[in-house]
């Protein structure tokens, strides 16, 4: 199994009128964890006595309920893989089994705690359900037929690299961001093809385009729009990845890169989701925020783009400090030698800012809010950086 993406087991309700597929006739589950994957096995029963015959049949409904019994201890596994990596974020509710699920005493006692601990937990909780409804409409044979039509892929790492050595400071990933869960709306007058437009004269290297609608009123639409309008900045799909789908998805609505938050995906999915970019033709900015998601990160093969973020998931204080306690010792010395590219992000607001993460080890910057919010947004980078960093 090449990652804990594909363990999601699909179902699919029969209505009350169909009969399932011919394998399945007299018949009862059983649900085991004789292996850590667990295994499903459907077994014929027919008992019969002198009187009577009693056939244990199973019908259409207790097949689909015993379907979700698997999914639900797949995302059980999945879950307590994650934890022992030290991931905080659970991928879904922990709603607990099914009805008349009779399994492990200790399971039974794990159906509580079903308020998110933190906003990252509640988006990514939101974005399980959006992600899932997303596939039954687009399932992933059509998007590889899309892929055909997808524009080209541009460089993203390369334009970083070329922008630090054009002007010796880190390289601009500015971004289209319209709100954020922890500030508001950022922009009243938020035309996302202007500010991208806007970001480009001013000198940014790459543009991050957020798409998730919910919670930072941002849309594939704009993701769309940016790249139709000729704006010739690699961009970026600042979107909340759960699912390799979403990847396939990113790609063929324009996108030159995708985000992967180590605080929410396992190893194993990481280095899936590596692999599937490599051959979309996509960068992966990999983010971390603390050292165990950073040896967790360099310890990954294929990786070329990690970003740093100074924001603490569980209060959203901001300190740029963190770049640099990061950086510091062994992992820097692992970073230049393997030449990954680091981001610094979020708390990015002045000159001295920027020089600060420079100074630590960052070769480009990812910024939203200081420049996305000034009326002329090309103004705020020339303010931001504390010189005009534009081509012109």
């Amino acid at each position: 199994m090449e990652g804990l993406t594909s363990l999601k087991v699909p179902f699919q309700a029969f209505s009350s009128s169909s009969r399932p597929r011919s394998w399945i006739t007299s018949t009862q589950v059983n649900v085991s964890r004789r292996n850590p994957f667990f295994t499903f096995s459907v077994r014929a029963q027919v008992e019969s006595t002198e009187g009577s015959a009693t056939i244990a049949a199973t019908s259409a409904e207790s097949v689909v309920e015993a379907l979700k019994v698997k999914e639900w201890e797949v995302g059980m596994f999945q879950d307590e893989v994650a934890a022992s990596q030290g991931i905080r974020i659970r991928r879904r509710p922990p709603t607990g089994p099914p009805l008349h699920y009779v399994g492990p005493f200790e399971f039974r006692l794990q159906n509580e705690g079903n308020t998110p601990r933190n906003i990252l937990e509640e988006i990514v909780w939101n974005k399980d359900v959006e992600v899932s409804q997303l596939k039954e409409r687009k399932p992933l044979i059509s998007l590889k037929k899309d892929l055909e039509n997808a524009p080209p892929v541009r460089d993203f790492i390369g334009a970083l690299r070329a922008a630090h050595e054009r002007t010796r400071l880190p390289g601009l990933i500015a971004e289209v961001k319209k709100a954020s869960p922890s500030r508001g709306v950022l922009r009243e007058n938020f035309d996302p093809v202007e500010i991208a437009q806007a970001y480009e004269r001013g000198g940014a290297a790459c543009l991050s385009v957020l798409t998730d609608q919910k919670y930072f009123k941002g849309s594939f639409e704009n993701l769309e729009l940016i790249r139709k309008a000729g704006v010739k900045c690699p961009l970026l799909c600042k979107e909340f990845i759960i699912d390799a789908w979403q990847l396939y998805y990113a790609r063929i609505k324009g996108a030159d890169a995708v985000l992967l938050i180590a605080a929410v995906l396992p190893d194993l999915d990481i280095k899936y989701m590596i692999k599937i970019c490599k051959i979309l033709g996509l960068a992966a900015l990999v983010e971390v925020h603390d050292e165990k998601e950073f040896d967790r990160v360099l310890g990954i093969e294929g990786i070329e783009l990690i970003g740093i973020n100074n924001r603490n998931l569980e209060t959203f204080e901001v300190d740029i400090a963190n770049t640099k306690k990061l950086l510091e010792g062994e992992r820097g010395k692992i970073v230049r030698e393997r030449n990954i590219i680091m981001v610094g992000e979020s708390g990015l607001f002045t000159p001295n800012d920027i020089a600060y993460v420079q100074e630590a080890g960052v070769k480009a910057v990812l910024v939203g809010e200081s420049i996305v919010k000034q009326n002329d947004p090309r103004k705020g980078i020339t303010n931001l950086f504390g010189k005009d960093i534009s081509l012109s």
